[in-house]
Parts: C-alpha cells; sequence; structure tokens
C-alpha cells in the first residue's frame, strides 16, 4: 500500500517513540539477555560502594590494567585504575589528545547505616539501631529480608569485613511493622508519620547467653560474644564501623517474557556496568578516555569520595604530569566531552498522574536522554546546551541506538539531580543519559533489559568519540 503524502509527511516531522524491543531481531535480543545475565551477577556481587570498587578493579586488572602510580610515564595505549579510598575507582585509557572522553556513574545506593552505638536489648530481642542513607521511602524497609555488608576496624585496626544474609544458609535481618489489628492510630497519618526513622530497628538475635541472675542485656551479650568469636571485635568497635544493610533478595527476571530485571541497587550500578563494560569494549586511540565511578551521590555527592570532591581534578593532574604535558588541569578538562551515567524515572501506569504523558521516558524505550534533571524551576540542574544535545543525539542515531527525551515528572511534583552541575563547573560540556527505572530507591528497582543493553551501546559510541567538536547539527 503506498504511503499518503500525509502520511509521510508524519514521518518526516514528527517523533515516533515505539518500543526498542522492536529494533531488535531474534538473536541480537538473546544478546541483550546474556549480557543481563553478567548484570545479575554484578548486582548481586557488588551491593555497596566497597564492593563495586573491588568488582571493577578486579575486571580492569584482568584486562591488564594497572595502578595508575606504578607507571613513570603514561603512552598512548596505557590502561590504569585509581583506588579512591577503595569506595570510588577511576578507569582510564591513554589516548594520543589530552582531551577525554569521560563517563561518571555513582556505585552507591541507598540504604541503612548502622549508628555509632547500633546494640540495644529489648522485649527479649537484640536490636540494631540504623540511620538511613539517601531517599528512601521508609514503609518499603520494614519487613524486608536484609543482608549486613561492611567493615570492622578492630582494636589493633585491623580490617575485618562482614558479609551475613546473601547465602541461603545464613540467616537474614528484619525491621518488624506493627500488625494492622492494633495499628488503627495510623489510619490517620500519612505515610511519613506513620513510618518514623527512629523505628527502623533491626532485629538481630532472641537467645539470651545464660541464665544468670544480675546480669543485665544477655541476649545483646549473646550475640556480642558471637560477633568477637567470629570476627575477633567488640561493640567498641562499632564506632568507626562502615555497616550497611541491604536487601537480602537476588536479582530476578520479571514478567513471562522475561523481559526486566527487579533487584537492589539498579540506580546506579545499571548505568555502572554499562560504563564498565563499554569502556572495557571501546577502541579509540585519538582520544584519552576516562571513567569514573563515584560515592556519595545518593547524599549529595560529598565526602573525599563523591563527585564534589577533587577527584577529578586529582587524577587528570596526575595523567598530564606522567605525560609531560604543558597543558593545565582546567585547559584539558573544559576541552572534553562528559556523560553523566545515572538513571531517571520510567512511567509507571499506575501513577499516571505524577508524569507529564509527553515529556515521558517509558520502560523498554531504550536509553532516556535527559538535558536537565534538578527540581521546581530547574534547581540543581546543569542544562546542556542545545549544541552538545544535538551532538550527543546525532551520536545516537548515527549509530543505530534506541534513544529517548524526557523528564523526570511533573514539574512541581518534586524532582532529583545528578552529578552533572558538579562537572560542568569545569566548564565542559555534559549531559545525564540512563535507562528509565521503575520503583526508584526501593528495595526492588525495575529496569527493562533492552534499555540497559541501548545504555551499554550508547556508552561505547561514546567512548569512541574521535572529533568532539559541538557544532549545531
Amino acid at each position: 500500500m503506498t504511503k499518503s503524502k500525509f502520511a509521510k509527511l508524519q514521518e518526516k516531522l514528527v517523533i515516533k517513540q515505539s518500543s526498542a524491543w522492536n529494533n531488535f531481531n531474534e538473536k541480537q535480543r538473546q544478546t541483550i539477555f546474556s549480557f543481563c545475565e553478567k548484570y545479575k551477577e554484578f548486582l548481586n556481587e557488588a551491593k555497596t560502594e566497597r564492593e563495586a570498587t573491588e568488582v571493577i578493579i578486579k575486571t580492569a586488572k584482568a584486562k591488564g590494567f594497572k595502578e595508575l602510580d606504578s607507571f613513570e610515564n603514561l603512552n598512548p595505549g596505557d590502561s590504569f585504575f585509581y583506588n579512591n579510598k577503595n569506595k570510588s575507582v577511576v578507569l582510564g585509557i591513554i589516548g594520543e589528545e589530552p582531551e577525554f572522553n569521560m563517563t561518571g556513574s555513582h556505585i552507591d545506593s541507598p540504604r541503612l547505616d548502622l549508628k555509632p552505638r547500633p546494640f540495644y536489648e529489648d522485649g527479649n530481642l537484640a536490636l540494631l539501631k540504623t540511620h538511613y542513607y539517601g531517599g528512601i521511602k521508609k514503609h518499603q524497609w520494614f519487613e524486608t529480608p536484609l543482608a549486613i555488608h561492611g567493615i570492622v576496624m578492630d582494636k589493633n585496626g585491623k580490617k575485618r569485613e562482614i558479609r551475613v544474609g546473601e547465602n541461603e544458609d545464613e540467616p537474614v535481618f528484619v525491621i518488624s511493622d506493627l500488625l494492622p489489628h492494633i495499628d488503627r492510630k495510623s489510619d490517620n497519618k500519612t505515610v511519613r508519620d506513620a513510618f518514623e526513622a527512629e523505628n527502623l530497628n533491626v532485629i538481630i538475635g532472641n537467645i539470651p547467653i545464660v541464665k544468670e541472675e544480675g546480669l543485665k542485656e544477655k541476649i545483646k551479650l549473646g550475640i556480642l560474644s558471637i560477633l568477637n568469636e567470629k570476627y575477633g571485635i567488640t561493640e567498641g568497635d562499632f564506632i568507626s564501623a562502615e555497616i550497611e544493610l541491604v536487601p537480602a533478595t537476588k536479582a530476578r527476571d520479571v514478567g513471562f517474557d522475561r523481559a526486566l530485571i527487579a533487584a537492589y541497587g539498579q540506580d546506579d550500578k545499571s548505568c555502572s556496568y554499562a560504563t564498565l563494560k563499554a569502556f572495557l569494549n571501546s577502541e579509540n586511540k585519538k582520544r584519552t578516555r576516562f571513567a569514573f565511578f563515584y560515592d556519595k551521590e545518593e547524599i549529595g555527592s560529598t565526602g573525599n569520595t563523591g563527585a564534589a570532591s577533587q577527584l577529578m581534578e586529582r587524577v587528570v593532574e596526575i595523567v598530564l604530569r606522567k605525560r609531560n604535558s604543558k597543558k593545565t588541569v582546567n585547559e584539558v578538562i573544559s576541552k572534553s566531552i562528559v556523560l553523566s551515567a545515572d538513571v531517571t524515572s520510567g512511567f509507571d501506569p499506575t501513577f499516571a498522574g505524577s508524569f507529564d504523558a509527553r515529556n515521558v521516558n517509558k520502560i523498554g524505550g531504550g536509553v532516556a536522554v535527559e538535558k536537565y534533571t534538578g527540581s521546581g524551576g530547574k534547581y540543581g540542574a546543569s542544562d546542556a546546551n542545545a549544541e552538545y544535545v544535538s551532538f550527543i543525539t546525532r551520536l545516537l542515531n548515527e549509530n543505530d541506538i534506541c534513544w529517548q527525551a524526557g523528564e523526570i515528572g511533573k514539574v512541581d511534583e518534586g524532582g532529583g539531580g545528578t552529578i552533572a552541575y558538579m562537572i560542568a563547573k569545569y566548564g565542559c560540556d555534559v549531559i545525564d543519559i540512563g535507562p528509565p527505572v521503575l520503583g526508584m530507591h526501593s528495595p526492588s528497582e525495575i529496569i527493562s533489559k533492552v534499555d540497559i543493553y541501548s545504555a551499554f551501546l550508547a556508552y561505547k559510541a561514546f567512548f569512541n568519540v574521535t572529533n568532539n567538536e559541538i557544532t549545531p547539527g
């Protein structure tokens, strides 16, 4: 059937939004599924920023990467990693030019941290006090099986690693909720008021250590005795500890067609994994390439391992010095191009009223390109220039990569930020690009396999850019 003049006009002028799955044949879809099996393994193995750093470095070493400090001089083709306090990491491959193509993702996720003095006993139970990390809906963490991950430094300064609750033969830990039979007072409360932060107390034991009368907190003492016997630690050692409670569940396929993944930490491990695979599979002799994997994004990128630190300047300065370059750090960064590799919200038809239906990213629609994030009147956004948006979208089109554009939600419904504005302060071009997510910051976020694979293809194409001259399309 011959297309009408107006059908051809519509095809030429109007944005087409369809399922990204339609762009892949059966063989290609199997490649996507295979890619995501490895991704699920990464999610299960790297639930915390320390674990992610370890996995990324291990993967890089297997590809021949060496510590940056081990190089006396850097030459084109050299590949390195920079371990920043075991909580953030940078990968780099030296090109002929000092200017670089860089991605910045983050490897921390919302969770529960232990307070400095977490142990207490009450009601024949031993419990832990927690302080939530990042933006969570507190009610989602009640009655969720949790695992304990982290490190404790003993009295001699020796690091003791703890990871309990991930294996089937290990116990999990739970925050109890009040039974509905005697919880009528909460009927008149908002969800925020009904689930208080100080009630995020984790049950860890029930057996008294002895029957001896007059001995206080015998159940708490029993738990401390177990920890001392296994790890050689005491209650006082937890003041310096970094212990995180994360969902004990494994990454699982969702749906009869297995097209989706439900897992903890996909914000932002989806972008981190896609970046890692794209970086290691890219080829670009001309341009230097960097992949920054940051910590602390979920609490404002603060501290010495977040994007607000001077990690970028430090690494670029070291690289320029080892290349005997006379260019300044700011000169090189300002002429480089960057992707803020972070997720965004996906349209949820159950809560359609929170989205602008004409400016929304759909699950299975491909990788999402967001010119700006922030909230309200674009507060907290870097707002990429039109020239750079055109440059990136043309790159995606030229490489037949499925992509879409939208916003996180309705203008005054809230919002969210990324590290883009922290990188943009150096004068370089930067834009957010990553897969859309359902249930973001929940214990079980949902992503489409085709979207994370599209992100991988997008990051790979970006790393392979040899001409970064940004001009109007």
